[in-house]
């Protein structure tokens, strides 16, 4: 009976003893299975601590809008019958240097080639590449040979009022010398508005449109107004021609409007010349005609 019980004893120490190193192994494996785990949350921690600090969580900047270049202010075509809606330039993505060609054929002979100075009139430029686009100055008339010496186009209406239905600010409006000490001007100044000057006029100071002026003499204003917009490259002996016209009452009892009738056939404006500096205006050539007009001017 002794050696019987002595052997359960035994037996159910050796169980005992199993079950204790079955334990104990479990208790390494989830002990190395939680220490596994940490070690790789640490790490995860670090690898995203690293991306967070060099900036990896940071939220990609939204492309930053295109700045918007001009201005335009619409206009009422119902409060201004001579106005004319042909839409309006962009804003933004405009040139701002360089040239642009512009050729207007008039049917008073070869066609004037002008260099738009988009450097400083990148608006007035995008405006009459826009009206150009549209046809808006083919068939119209010059109606004005100016007392300033310049031949006034642009108004579709004829009337001085006319334009699209958008007005602009001015740009590169030239700046009057300080008076000099004698009563006249120093011959060495140079004229504001030298002849081949290509400016805009607008139906009041500083609201620009679609009417210009090709000033076919020397002009200097005591306070400047006018827009500089480009040169005459070539052709302006065609606008000295038309500068010695005879001219009759248009309308208002003012002796400026062309007794022959200046067409615009056609204006067209090129593509933009980057590097292109604006083309200086080829020198006047006085006649005694141009000077007869001058003085009826």
């Amino acid at each position: 009976m002794a050696s019987s019980r002595d052997r359960q004893r035994k037996l159910a120490r050796a169980k005992l003893d199993r079950q204790m190193a079955r334990r104990a192994a479990s208790v390494r494996r989830r002990r190395q299975i939680q220490a596994g785990v940490g070690a790789a949350l640490a790490l995860a921690l670090i690898v995203v601590g690293s991306v967070w600090a060099l900036g990896g969580f940071d939220r990609e900047p939204s492309p930053a809008a295109a700045p918007e270049i001009c201005a335009w202010t619409p206009q009422e075509a119902s409060s201004n019958a001579n106005l004319k809606d042909v839409g309006v330039p962009a804003t933004t993505g405009l040139a701002t240097a360089g040239t642009r060609p512009m050729t207007i054929t008039t049917n008073q002979g070869n066609p004037v080639t002008v260099d738009l100075d988009l450097t400083n009139a990148p608006c007035a430029g995008a405006s009459f590449a826009h009206l150009a686009s549209r046809s808006f100055y083919d068939n119209t008339n010059c109606h004005e040979i100016t007392a300033e010496g310049a031949l006034r186009c642009g108004d579709p209406s004829g009337t001085g009022l006319g334009g699209p239905t958008y007005t602009f600010t001015s740009e590169n409006v030239p700046t009057a010398p300080a008076p000099s000490p004698s009563a006249s001007p120093s011959p060495s100044t140079s004229p504001l508005y030298p002849a081949g000057t290509v400016a805009l006029i607008g139906s009041a100071p500083g609201a620009n449109g679609s009417q210009f002026l090709i000033f076919y003499k020397d002009f200097s204003p005591a306070t400047p107004s006018y827009p500089i917009v480009g040169k005459v490259n070539s052709g302006l002996d065609v606008i000295q021609k038309i500068g010695t016209m005879e001219r009759v009452d248009n309308g208002s009892g003012e002796q400026v409007k062309p007794k022959t009738d200046v067409v615009i056939q056609s204006l067209t404006v090129g593509e933009v010349s980057p590097d292109a500096p604006p083309a200086a205006p080829p020198a006047a050539t006085p006649t005694a005609t141009s000077t007869a007009a001058a003085g009826q001017s």
